[in-house]
């Protein structure tokens, strides 16, 4: 059993309150726009770490993460993306990936929009787990904590942060 930590849209923003969270999770999956590359080393130090870079995302982020990162977890294919959609408004390179990897769980970001869809058509649970950071439009900061075990998902949860607007 894995449990998961999925976070987006940090925007080169981490502090004790997403760390808390990292701490109790196996891997942290992160779904692009990290900022600074501090983000993702803080994280790597604790932890596995899945990501993918974002658009604001600059050369030395973009040289030590992939624009596309498929893998397994326990007996299940995931894939995440940063720019992807949303079912059924996929883009056409996120369709290519769904056509190609036939991923059971799609992670993206970018709308700081947290949404959590089982999507019928493609056979995939679509996460994106709005913001964790303090820059953007979103009003709430927010995480997705879960398990994998063998091919099962399970006790998946939203995590509020708080406030953007405040430090936490």
């Amino acid at each position: 059993m894995k449990k998961i930590l999925l976070l987006s849209d940090t925007h080169s923003y981490i502090d004790n309150s997403i760390i808390k969270y990292v701490n109790q999770t196996d891997e942290v999956w992160h779904g692009g726009d990290i900022g600074k590359i501090d983000v993702l080393e803080t994280l790597e130090k604790k932890i596995l770490v899945r990501s993918v870079y974002g658009n604001i995302d600059d050369h030395v982020v973009r040289s030590a993460t992939k624009e596309i990162n498929t893998f397994i977890c326990e007996n299940v294919k995931v894939s995440i993306i940063h720019i992807g959609g949303k079912p059924p408004f996929y883009n056409k390179k996120t369709l290519n990936l769904i056509k190609k990897e036939k991923p059971k769980i799609l992670v993206c970001g970018h709308s700081h929009i947290l949404k959590v869809e089982y999507d019928k058509a493609n056979h995939l649970l679509y996460l994106n787990p709005g913001a964790a950071g303090r820059h953007g439009f979103h009003k709430k900061r927010t995480m997705i904590r879960f398990e994998i075990e063998g091919e099962e998902i399970k006790n998946m949860e939203i995590i509020e942060l708080g406030n953007r607007s405040k430090l936490s």
